[in-house]
């Protein structure tokens, strides 16, 4: 693989990425981490605030669905450039190939969304390479920059603890007085963002620990489902000529990479990918959870082979990735309706056709606050309109984002207007309104109800619902120092939010 060739390969990719990052509307969560950026705070309610922070600064350029997705189709291209400079003293061959390796890889020639994962890997991959820098040059600057991106990986996501761990293993593996200085003064820079997510969640409910620890692992337990779904997920985004050479040449893996810096891109590549095969038993992963990772495993590999198997994988990902643009341009060609016998269609008409239904709503604006009975749902129609709809009812299974940005109490007498997927029970909504009117229409085939609620009751609204929801997501350990809590103190101040 030669310099040129790669760079062909990169302009190809980017024409792809920024194509389809144009062509294909905002989904649910992006609608909901750009409401971050409009209301950008010191924390949101399930993750740290930085792709807040970030889409803050997106939207004071514009709105449009390929800028705000700007940095993450251009991660593949930058990691692996950087990736091609962090091997160059290797030869041409293998920095080359094994930045196309990253380029190229399945995942990151579709993946052009922005969510919580997009600054955490750019922080986790920067991170790692300055603290295998660190372990080569025993250099305390680069463990100080580690510990700095890392920081900004903790301020992203908590998964980028699992990097932490990775630093904390090759320590324990491999130690030296040194080594433990090193990490130390790695983790000491960290400090400063952990101690201002502990402040936010103490004065907001703990909901990154409710929703990350508690109300999202319900569901958890033994199934051998999700750990064979775990395998097959890394068979795909590792490519199976990629799991045999790592499985064949194991022994090798370890052999080429024996000096410090190679010792510590092995910690950094496998001990993340073990911890969630781990979880997997109790858990399903999320693709999105272990991109972060993946660049790693494919140093490793370039690293321990020759310049002709190299290419022969190269040319592996090289089809591949046609195979995968051809089919999604080709997905791209069929209407909505080709997926109408799906169970997935009416979520695709809202995402696809927004505005649409936002016509059918025009008639209410003047009269009624908009809602939804569900977040994604809610905050794809807010984005489009750009104004927010709320979230009225239960909710998502396991989460309450909605609760942060809407006061129900302010709500009292007023008229609100629920759209729905599914057929609404009215005996439900009389419950809360003094006049409940039920009404459908149609687009692309799909049924869409609105509920016209009159004269909202949020006495009934907070003995029923609030209520419920407050012994199910905001059951506090008493153990959590607490300086405050939105949810409690706006709908529950005379009871504490404790179990």
């Amino acid at each position: 693989m030669t310099r040129r060739i790669f760079l062909v390969l990169l302009a190809l990719t980017l024409l792809f990425r920024f194509w389809l990052a144009a062509a294909m509307p905002i989904t649910g969560d992006e609608a909901y981490f750009i409401w971050w950026g409009w209301t950008p705070a010191l924390g949101f309610y399930d993750h740290p605030p930085m792709i807040g922070w970030w889409l803050a600064l997106l939207l004071k350029v514009s709105a449009a669905e390929w800028w705000l997705r700007t940095p993450t189709i251009l991660i593949p291209g930058i990691m692996a450039l950087a990736t091609a400079r962090f091997l160059r003293s290797r030869g041409e061959a293998l920095s080359w190939g094994a930045a196309t390796l990253v380029l190229l890889a399945p995942v990151n020639v579709w993946n052009v969304f922005v969510t919580t994962d997009t600054p955490l890997i750019y922080f986790v991959f920067f991170s790692a390479l300055a603290f295998l820098h660190a372990a080569r040059d025993d250099n305390w600057r680069f463990y100080l920059l580690s510990g700095l991106l890392l920081a900004g990986a903790a301020l992203s996501k908590y998964f980028a603890a699992l990097l932490g761990f990775a630093y904390l293993l090759h320590a324990l593996v491999h130690p030296g007085r040194r080594k433990w200085l090193g990490l130390l003064l790695c983790y000491s820079a960290v400090v400063p963002a952990l101690l201002l997510m502990a402040w936010w969640n103490s004065s907001h409910c703990w909901s990154n620990y409710m929703f990350n620890f508690v109300n999202r692992h319900g569901d958890a337990g033994w199934s051998w489902q999700t750990p064979l779904l775990y395998l097959v997920m890394l068979l795909y985004m590792l490519t199976p000529p990629v799991v045999w050479l790592l499985i064949r040449e194991r022994a090798a893996l370890a052999t080429t990479w024996v000096a410090a810096p190679g010792r510590a891109l092995l910690s950094i590549a496998a001990a993340p990918l073990l911890l969630f095969a781990g979880l997997s038993l109790v858990k399903e992963i999320g693709l999105h959870w272990v991109l972060a990772f993946l660049p790693f495993v494919f140093i490793a590999l370039a690293g321990m082979l020759d310049a002709a198997r190299l290419q022969r994988v190269v040319n592996f990902f090289i089809g591949f990735a046609i195979f995968h643009i051809i089919v999604i341009v080709a997905i791209a060609q069929f209407p909505l309706e080709a997926w109408q016998r799906t169970r997935l269609y009416d979520g695709i008409v809202l995402t696809f056709e927004t505005q649409k239904l936002l016509e059918q709503l025009k008639p209410y604006e003047k009269d009624y606050v908009f809602a939804s009975d569900g977040f994604s749902n809610a905050v794809t129609l807010g984005y489009n309109a750009r104004h927010y709809f709320l979230v009225f009812g239960e909710g998502s299974s396991h989460a309450r984002h909605d609760d942060i940005l809407t006061d129900f109490r302010a709500l009292d007498g007023r008229n609100i207007l629920i759209l729905r997927k599914t057929p609404p029970d009215p005996d439900y909504y009389e419950k809360f309104f003094h006049k409940v009117d039920v009404r459908s229409f149609k687009v692309r085939g799909v049924d869409f109800y609105i509920v016209l609620g009159r004269t909202f009751y949020y006495a009934a609204y907070r003995d029923d619902v609030l209520d419920w929801v407050r012994r199910n997501y905001y059951a506090i350990p008493r153990w959590l120092p607490q300086n405050g809590c939105y949810f409690c103190d706006r709908y529950f101040p005379e009871t504490s939010c404790c179990k």
